[in-house]
């Protein structure tokens, strides 16, 4: 029979433990670890969240590794045509992973109203593009239709809408430049058949997406000519690795990038929020540990009689000290109990209800995205069980320095 734990099940049980001097100290404790648990689930649930969010929008936008030409255009705008008869068009015959292969051709133009106008970028998309990641933004409307001989249907975002007051269905006209210098620009009207919302504001303010053919012709382009090659994966996570084997795969006249190396600012920026979360984690797990240490040692200075009369009948100090860490280890579960309730209900308001908004023009999200998996939360319960375990393990030795026949006597 392990008599350390009946005995710590004993005084857990005690109305006297309950109404102790000790309690307010207890709870405050048990109060801390709580607290802990439910920052640094919120902690971990906003910095996962944002992340996968941030990065799952520039994939929709940008696709994870871009194929393109080597020149020196840097822009978002497509100037050398690639043959679109390529080895790995439409997919890729010898990496795995790979969920699309789609085309695209941009050209930057102007939309202009009466009262208005504004700089934008015309992306041209087939019917092999991927919309999956990109239907969630779809605000109002539809997606264009590419089974049609000819598409004149573009998707605006709301805020380039709003600044034109444009609405649905409403015809926009659009002004080319020509590559050629001394020529007048190329105008074109087209229907806004989709509003979209991404909250991403390096895009939404000046991305128009339509059909490729559009911009094969504004560039005088044949079908076959294209600006470039998306590929979507099925993870984010293999990105890298997925980009050096697409790299190795393309002829040599073609370069593939990576949007982390497109813009590293902004996988350097949500990089940032790991470091933030290990801050916080560490922080919280310190001060629980150090309430739990202050709880243990106010409730072995409260059994000095009971510490005595056990060392009186042959307790050994490592059982005695068994006796008080069960103590404390049941206070951490009860703390790491109401926090991961309290937490994960937190996590899950937010989740449902987007109670809390955030400014695009910063966060590049207008709602507060959380995710986190089951490894995350079973990783804190027992890295933060663990570790307040090991810091009530030297001041539990207290309990070696009381002598029984003065604790006692005096008790």
């Amino acid at each position: 029979m392990n008599y350390e734990l009946y005995i710590a099940k004993r005084i857990i049980a005690g109305k006297k433990y309950k109404n102790s001097i000790s309690s307010p100290i207890i709870k405050i404790a048990i109060a801390a670890i709580a607290l802990g648990m439910i920052i640094m689930l919120i902690a971990v649930a906003t910095a996962a969240g944002l992340q996968i969010k941030i990065r799952d929008k520039m994939a929709g936008f940008k696709g994870h590794v871009q194929i393109v030409n080597y020149d020196n255009n840097n822009s978002d705008v497509s100037t050398t045509p690639i043959d679109i008869e390529q080895d790995f068009y439409p997919e890729f015959k010898n990496i795995d992973g790979i969920k699309n292969v789609q085309v695209y051709a941009s050209k930057g133009g102007l939309l202009r109203t009466d009262t208005a106008f504004e700089g934008v970028v015309f992306k041209g998309v087939s019917s092999d593009y991927d919309w999956s990641i990109f239907n969630e933004y779809l605000v109002e409307g539809r997606l264009p239709d590419f089974t049609l001989p000819r598409t004149k249907g573009v998707l605006l975002s709301q805020t380039i809408v709003n600044r034109l007051q444009l609405k649905l269905n409403d015809t926009i006209s659009a002004s080319f430049l020509k590559s050629r210098q001394n020529k007048l620009p190329s105008n074109r009207k087209y229907q806004v058949v989709g509003i979209y919302n991404s909250g991403f504001m390096q895009f939404d303010e000046n991305m128009m997406i339509g059909d490729i053919r559009e911009v094969q012709k504004l560039n005088k382009w044949t079908e076959n000519q294209v600006g470039g090659f998306e590929v979507v994966l099925n993870s984010f996570d293999d990105i890298e690795a997925k980009g050096e084997e697409i790299y190795s795969e393309v002829s040599l006249t073609l370069n593939a990038k990576t949007i982390t190396d497109i813009y590293p600012t902004v996988f350097d920026w949500i990089k940032l929020f790991d470091n933030n979360v290990w801050f916080i984690i560490a922080i919280m797990i310190l001060i629980a540990g150090i309430n739990m240490i202050t709880a243990l040692l106010v409730l072995i200075l409260e059994r000095v009689q009971m510490i005595g009369i056990l060392k009186a009948l042959g307790s050994s100090n490592s059982s005695i000290r068994k006796i008080f860490l069960y103590n404390a280890s049941y206070l951490i579960l009860k703390g790491l109990f109401w926090g991961n309730i309290i937490g994960l209900s937190i996590i899950g308001a937010q989740h449902f209800f987007k109670l809390i908004t955030l400014n695009p023009e910063t966060y590049y999200v207008s709602v507060m995205p959380v995710h986190i998996s089951i490894g995350a939360i079973l990783a804190l319960n027992i890295g933060t069980l663990i570790l307040c375990f090991l810091m009530l393990i030297i001041p539990s030795y207290i309990i070696t320095k009381i002598n029984p026949s003065k604790s006692i006597k005096f008790a």
